[in-house]
């Protein structure tokens, strides 16, 4: 009989996927005859996903746990929607939450090398779908900052906030809050916290094709009649120098003094014509910056001024500083079945 070694053990864990108590009793069963072990795997219902690595998931769910100074945001894919909705899944990602939060590992690779794989392993070969622990973000507070999170009803899309405030009681009292900035960036998608983020290649790159979508737009929307988007020169604050905005308030003034209005009013106007000016002209900011976003619970203040005034409602000072948002299955490219082809390929 051959010996049954940690190295064949291992072999035949990385080829079935299948747990490593149930590959080594599966191979001392079949003498050490790794061709054996793998079909008794299989008839045991262990090894349905002989290698998986080929096979993509972009399934499954988010998980959030929080406390009072840390939160914990995972994401943890399948293959299939169907197995997601799986107790045993559903399980695996909340000990998971759990065993991130608890001790904090540094990355995927340190989860990989500890006892939990173990448990994570032996969960997978039994649910019988290539399933990965995709990403993790861990988010500490320190004096007188404050986090609070969001995860949706669907368990898709979790996102954690982070706030930095003048004091203990702000921090305390701005939690509620945060929640609800939460769920803004999980309906609102953004992808940075501000476009001070952006550096400006990534703007310059984006910019005229943005403009040209816009004047696209105007091009329908005056074929049907209906009032057209004010086509801007720029798509982000960071284009939008004090000299520009110098000048954009002496071009407003001049056009209103043609249109007869009255010098002494126009303090009055031009404000709100900047504001005007400024939101045509970022909305590159406005769909991706946290902060620039117009905040779904009052669209007359973005997500930085609606963090403010609450701050200043509770009597203190606070701005949002970090945040994580996960969405299952972002970024990662499904496969798509053509179930024709593959009749017509099998028919040759």
């Amino acid at each position: 009989m051959m010996e049954i070694t940690a190295q064949l053990v291992k072999k035949l864990r990385e080829t079935t996927g299948a747990g490593m108590m149930d590959c080594k009793k599966t191979l001392v069963e079949t003498k050490g005859n790794i061709k054996k072990a793998i079909e008794l795997l299989k008839e045991k219902g262990l090894g349905k996903a002989e290698k998986k690595a080929g096979r993509v998931a972009a399934e499954g769910l988010a998980g959030l746990k929080l406390g009072e100074n840390k939160g914990i945001i995972i994401e943890i894919n399948s293959e299939t929607d169907f197995v997601a909705k799986n107790d045993a899944f559903q399980e695996l990602v909340a000990k998971t939450v759990d065993f991130v939060y608890d001790n904090e590992p540094k990355d995927i690779e340190v989860v990989k090398s500890s006892d939990f794989i173990e448990y994570f392993n032996d969960s997978v070969s039994k649910i019988g779908e290539k399933i990965e622990l995709r990403r993790f973000k861990i988010i500490k507070t320190t004096e007188n900052e404050a986090i609070n999170g969001y995860i949706h009803s669907n368990n898709r899309i979790a996102v954690i906030i982070k706030a930095k405030c003048d004091s203990l009681k702000t921090a305390e009292n701005i939690k509620p809050f945060l929640k609800n900035i939460a769920m803004h960036a999980s309906a609102m998608k953004p992808s940075t916290l501000s476009y001070k983020d952006f550096s400006t290649e990534y703007v310059k790159s984006e910019t005229k094709g943005r403009i040209e979508i816009i004047k696209k737009e105007n091009e329908e929307l005056s074929r049907l009649k209906k009032p057209l988007k004010n086509v801007p020169d720029f798509v982000s604050r960071l284009q939008l120098t004090d000299e520009i905005i110098a000048d954009t308030k002496k071009q407003i003034k001049k056009e209103l003094l043609l249109e007869g209005k009255p010098e002494k009013i126009l303090d009055k106007i031009i404000p709100g014509k900047i504001a005007r000016y400024i939101l045509d002209n970022t909305t590159l900011d406005q769909e991706q910056c946290l902060l620039d976003q117009q905040y779904v619970m009052n669209d007359k203040l973005t997500v930085g001024e609606a963090v403010k005034a609450e701050g200043e409602k509770i009597k203190g000072t606070a701005e949002i500083i970090e945040f994580t948002r996960i969405e299952v299955g972002e970024g990662i490219q499904k496969k798509v079945e053509d179930f024709a082809a593959e009749v017509t390929g099998q028919l040759g």
